[in-house]
């Protein structure tokens, strides 16, 4: 090891320098410093939004998983000239299009189109009373939540959150 290293039975618990060993060369970018070499197995990382929609969807997947992995995710939302959500009307009740992946969003509008991103979490936050949303319009595993599942998706977080 590089450095120094407490040694408990040092002079009064002093620091002492500790040579290198032989035949262990330094970690590259480590500095040998106090410094933990990453581990071996990496964590393996959560699905992406769009694989929980597809996992959803087709039901291997339960609701409560569903919404930790949408809480933490990025959402794309096409937006207009003014801030805010763009809704369509012409449906039973107002939705707001949303997608998983930009990719997803340039789909439904086009390659130019105007966008922004926010956390699941947000759009749970930010949604108007009243709206549903519509995950990957376009996509294969399209998904509506209606205003009414939005507020049990609303009742989920604050659960959540405050027990």
């Amino acid at each position: 090891m590089y450095g120094y290293e407490r040694t408990p039975g040092g002079a009064g618990g002093q620091q002492q320098y500790a040579p290198p060993q032989q035949g262990m060369p330094p970690q590259a970018g480590m500095g040998g410093y106090g410094q933990q070499a990453p581990p071996l197995y990496p964590e393996p990382s959560p699905p992406s939004l769009a694989d929980a929609v597809r996992a959803f969807t087709t039901g291997s997947m339960s609701a409560e998983d569903f919404q930790q992995i949408f809480a933490s995710s990025k959402v794309y939302c096409p937006r207009g000239d003014n801030p805010g959500f763009l809704a369509l009307h012409n449906t039973q009740q107002p939705v707001i299009p949303m997608f998983t992946t930009l990719k997803e969003l340039r789909r439904y509008a086009g390659k130019e189109s105007k966008y922004f991103v926010i956390t699941g979490a947000e759009v749970i936050d930010l949604l108007p009373t009243g709206y549903g949303f519509v995950l990957d319009m376009e996509g294969e595993h399209r998904m509506v939540f209606d205003a009414k599942a939005v507020e049990q998706m609303v009742d989920f977080a604050m659960r959540r959150m405050y027990g």
